[in-house]
């Protein structure tokens, strides 16, 4: 679809920068904060375009630690209705602790020293073939980026 980058110094995803108004006009419904800063906290300086974002009825998704639901203003938004905020990174329902009872399924763990060296793509390639096979298989995100992905996720950074 697009990006909209809030300044030209901003680094480019190499797609089409659309303005909100563009961005709607082509179908867009949600505003996906697409970056992660030192601390993970929503820049003042965002929340106007935040806000105009959710006046024209987008819903906004957010992976940071400061919650979306925090800004007052989108708060008030959400209440009434003219948008749906998502704070990927919070949960606030309780989880079962493992207690090492047999659960329905198999599952493959894909495990790395560190971010960005391919455990989710492969994950989500194994996925791809197994259905592929006719295998009845779901990627299972833990992070903020794999439920953006994929709606079937349980953040496990919090």
């Amino acid at each position: 679809m697009g990006q909209l980058r809030l300044t030209p110094k901003t680094v480019s995803l190499g797609l089409s920068d659309l303005s909100l108004e563009q961005a709607k006009s082509k179908g867009a419904q949600t505003l996906v904060i697409g970056t992660a800063n030192a601390g993970g906290v929503i820049p003042k300086a965002w929340q106007e375009t935040l806000i105009a974002a959710a006046k024209m009825g987008y819903e906004i998704a957010s992976g940071m630690h400061s919650r979306l639901a925090d800004i007052p203003e989108l708060a008030k938004l959400e209440d009434t209705g003219q948008t749906k905020l998502h704070d990927v990174r919070h949960y606030d329902e309780t989880l079962e602790v493992g207690n090492g009872k047999p659960r329905q399924g198999k599952r493959v763990l894909t495990v790395g020293t560190d971010c960005s060296v391919g455990k989710m793509f492969s994950a989500l390639a194994l996925e791809k073939a197994l259905k592929e096979l006719n295998v009845d298989a779901r990627f299972k995100a833990t992070g903020q980026t794999g439920i953006l992905i994929e709606a079937l996720a349980s953040p496990s950074m919090r």
